[in-house]
């Protein structure tokens, strides 16, 4: 086991073996790692976490994450990786690593998760583009083999055919479970000879999805499988997930059973913020990161936390800055604040003091905070 500080955290790290390694399309590819029987423990995760990889580029070590396809009952860790340019790390990561050789891989880690319930009738849609895929992919299968009575609908958007990956997996599972999962796929930059399949997944598309797939409900005459959707999946780039979020809200689901993973950095508020705060000015901040005490006053709450502690060069720990990630978790010590969306914490840890710095607004003079958790 080897611990590395990565986004400010501290993250356990354990030697796995590459088993498979398959090219899915021209830019993606999926790994398949070995849990050795003494690490099954450490390994244990949900449907819909990811993982953090350490490995070599150009000489110099780096961590990506990255998804997991694998369900929690196939006993392994498979992932699906999109290479983003012919020399970046994830190019790197294809050339030179092979079947039999190790990486450092973290324990499991995320949130895009759900409660299962086996003994209940639910309908869950998925919406994913690219290489969003891969969370969904677990969601599904983990659905599909412990809810007999959940149907699923995945709404795929990619650029043309040939970028679209896990298509004879995702087809497999369709055939194999055909009343229970539906799958629809869309191409944005490719002639399809149903327009209703070309585009992007936005807001319109949605407004059609619902009044041409989703409006007869064969279980129930009087309402559509829209009014049915207990749970909606959502896994892309952050203006996607902003612009279906927001129309699924609009259209009747409650942002509790919204669930969005992001996969780069996105500066934007999901949903609109709703509430003004009263003004205060020079705040002061306490806190601590990896051991170390840091104070500082801003000038004003006019900025969430995060926003405020960046600008000011403090290194504290972030990914996204729209409160889907978990990276900038504290505990609020001292002082008081407005948490204003959170897709992340728990109301356990809600009710233990656990903030969102990214989403939290100041309403005292006096802050402190902890970022250090374990």
């Amino acid at each position: 086991m080897e611990t590395q500080i990565y986004k400010g955290k501290r993250i356990r790290f354990h030697w796995l073996k590459i088993t498979k390694k398959k090219e899915l399309t021209k830019n993606t590819f999926s790994l398949e790692l070995e849990i050795p029987e003494e690490l099954k423990d450490e390994f244990r995760f949900e449907a819909g976490q990811f993982v953090s990889i350490q490995f070599k580029s150009h000489h110099k070590e780096v961590i990506n994450d990255y998804s997991m396809t694998s369900a929690p009952y196939e006993d392994k860790i498979a992932l699906g990786i999109k290479i983003n340019s012919e020399e970046g790390a994830t190019a790197q990561l294809f050339k030179n690593y092979n079947v039999g050789d190790k990486l450092l891989v973290s324990e499991p880690n995320g949130r895009f998760t759900l409660i299962s319930k086996p003994s209940e009738f639910r309908t869950i849609i998925a919406f994913a583009a690219g290489i969003g895929i891969t969370p969904i992919l677990s969601h599904f299968k983990n659905i599909l083999y412990n809810e007999p009575r959940t149907r699923l609908f995945l709404f795929y958007g990619n650029k043309s055919s040939e970028d679209l990956a896990y298509r004879e997996l995702l087809d497999n599972l369709a055939r194999k479970c055909g009343e229970r999962l539906q799958v629809f796929y869309f191409f944005s930059q490719e002639k399809t000879d149903n327009k209703f399949f070309s585009g992007r997944l936005d807001e319109k598309k949605l407004n059609l999805i619902i009044n041409q797939i989703l409006h007869l409900d064969d279980t129930d005459e009087e309402s559509t499988i829209w009014d049915a959707v207990d749970d909606v999946l959502i896994c892309g780039k952050g203006d996607m997930i902003k612009t279906l979020a927001n129309a699924c809200y609009h259209h009747g689901i409650p942002k509790k059973n919204i669930h969005f993973e992001l996969f780069e950095e996105f500066n934007d508020d999901i949903y609109p913020i709703e509430k003004e705060f009263p003004l205060i000015e020079d705040i002061a901040i306490d806190f601590t990161m990896l051991g170390r005490e840091y104070q500082t006053v801003i000038p004003n709450n006019k900025e969430k936390i995060l926003q405020q502690l960046l600008i000011q060069k403090f290194p504290v720990p972030y990914s996204c800055k729209s409160g889907i990630c978990g990276s900038c978790e504290c505990i609020l010590e001292e002082g008081e604040v407005d948490l204003l969306e959170n897709e992340y914490l728990t109301e356990k840890e809600e009710a233990k003091g656990h903030i969102l710095a990214c989403m939290s607004i100041i309403k005292s003079k006096k802050l402190k905070l902890n970022f250090d958790l374990t």
